[in-house]
């Protein structure tokens, strides 16, 4: 059943930027998209590299390995080499915790 995990102070992630969490030791990437924030899968779906690691492009992030691009939002694969889609996590804010449903 998913539940609401802390993974990180709310204020700790500024806007442009990303962490790499580990929930359950499934790593998880949080971005800060202008204030708003977006939980998905830290790993690519086209190789295994950490999408933390790479750049915050508005609401895309890049992988750092070959630049597959992802929607944040959604997971939707914006650009190849991917082709499957990463899956998107609920984020809320409780206080000052950042809470991800896992």
């Amino acid at each position: 059943m998913p539940r609401f995990v802390t993974v990180a102070k709310a204020d700790s992630i500024q806007p442009g930027q990303m962490i790499k969490v580990e929930i359950d030791n499934f790593p998880v990437a949080v971005a800060n998209v202008g204030g708003a924030f977006h939980a998905f899968d830290d790993t690519c779906s086209h190789e295994d590299c950490s999408l933390a690691e790479g750049d915050l492009v508005k609401t895309a992030v890049v992988c750092p390995c070959h630049f597959a691009e992802f929607d944040v939002r959604t997971g939707a694969v914006l650009a190849p080499p991917a082709t499957v889609p990463i899956k998107v996590y609920p984020v809320r804010v409780q206080g000052s915790d950042l809470q991800v449903e896992f």
